[in-house]
């Protein structure tokens, strides 16, 4: 497998800005193969609907400027569309257990939560912090005034549900 496609894949699943040193140490590739495989994915990507974003540290895929009118109307309809039961309980992680990292709510769910967390993020119901090399997700003041009160310890039941939380986590896998 080409290089170019194995840096697309890895900067498809994170869905958020990489460390080039990194992408390119993990690969095991010098300055000249990683070079011809960032100007070859550059170039490949050029056509379609995602472009190759880079900075003197990072990489990030993201969708082509032209198809910005698109996205947008995307994106307004999110906003108007029930958050659906994966939503709600990749909400209520984040709620109960914030600050919490991507990999913990995967690891919770049991299954990739990207789509659901950038989906409640564009709804401004969570936000993300970078923390070191990852990110951690928070709740908004929005969300709250949206569930009609001032501080989570209002939740209902919040202190048996930490209870059971802090039970599932001491769990052995």
């Amino acid at each position: 497998m080409p290089l170019s496609v194995l840096i697309e894949a890895v900067l498809f699943y994170k869905a958020s800005p990489q460390k080039k040193s990194v992408l390119q140490k993990l690969f095991m590739a010098d300055d000249v193969v990683w070079h011809e495989a960032i100007t070859e994915l550059k170039s490949r990507l050029e056509s379609g609907a995602t472009r190759l974003v880079e900075t003197d540290t990072e990489l990030l895929l993201a969708t082509a400027p032209e198809l910005s009118e698109l996205i947008d109307s995307l994106r307004k309809e999110e906003l108007k569309g029930d958050i659906g039961k994966a939503g709600a309980e990749t909400l209520a992680i984040v709620l109960y257990k914030e600050p919490v990292s991507r990999a913990e709510i995967d690891r919770i769910r049991g299954v990739n939560s990207a789509f659901i967390l950038r989906n409640l993020m564009v709804k401004g119901l969570i936000k993300r912090e970078a923390v070191g090399n990852s990110f951690q997700f928070h709740i908004t003041p929005e969300l709250l005034q949206h569930l009609g009160i001032t501080n989570k310890i209002n939740l209902p039941q919040y202190s048996e549900f930490m209870t059971a939380l802090e039970t599932f986590n001491q769990t052995p896998v």
